[in-house]
């Protein structure tokens, strides 16, 4: 079998227009999945966002499960689930419905939230965002490997809790984290080091040739 080269991926913010049809943008962000899966583009990651008023989707979770049912071939990430904004619990139930729902394709992206208006609106403090996500994402990883966690962290109290679906150790060979340095942002030197996804901007010149712009 020939092997494959460089492997092709987006990341959807989304961004929109101030008071464009929220229904409408979705759409046409469903449609754009559809499209690349059609190219062979090889995933796809969707952001969530709360407060910027252009970022419409609150839950990439329920954007994949639907894009999957459009699309047959692309991967569908969280870019990012923003880990202190939930119970950790609920977001390993969650992510491996989905990888169940998905037939295998959905890859599990976590990270601090990147917003500072988003952390307002919920209550917290920006500058304690990595810790709770370090936090957090150490009792998922945990029950993605079939343990049963007692916790008590900085976002909730978690009884001896298991996760009940079968799957959660194939998600940790698709795990991740953003590679955004904001203040709020990943720590250089995370408690539960995971791979970063980097955005990279490229070019394809009119010979045909893939030009990297530069990296994120």
């Amino acid at each position: 079998m020939a092997q494959r080269g460089m492997k092709f991926g987006i990341f959807l913010a989304p961004f929109h227009r101030l008071g464009e049809n929220p229904t409408l943008a979705m759409a046409r962000d469903m449609e754009l999945i559809e499209w690349l899966d059609w190219l062979g583009y090889d995933e796809a990651w969707v952001g969530e966002h709360h407060s910027a008023g252009f970022e419409l989707i609150a839950s990439p979770e329920i954007f994949l499960a639907i894009a999957s049912q459009h699309t047959k071939h692309i991967r569908l990430g969280t870019g990012v689930i923003s880990v202190p904004y939930h119970h950790p619990f609920m977001i390993a139930e969650r992510i491996v419905q989905l990888d169940h729902m998905t037939r295998g394709r959905v890859m599990f992206g976590s990270g601090p939230g990147a917003l500072q208006s988003d952390a307002r609106m919920l209550g917290l403090e920006a500058s304690k965002q990595r810790d709770m996500l370090d936090e957090g994402l150490g009792v998922i990883l945990r029950l993605l490997r079939g343990e049963t966690v007692t916790a008590v962290t900085s976002i909730c109290t978690h009884l001896p809790c298991e996760l009940w679906w079968n799957g959660g150790q194939g998600l940790l060979d698709c795990s991740c984290h953003p590679a955004s340095f904001t203040p709020e942002g990943k720590s250089t030197d995370p408690t539960y080091p995971l791979p970063t996804l980097n955005q990279v901007q490229v070019r394809v010149t009119t010979a045909g040739r893939v030009e990297v712009l530069g990296t994120a």
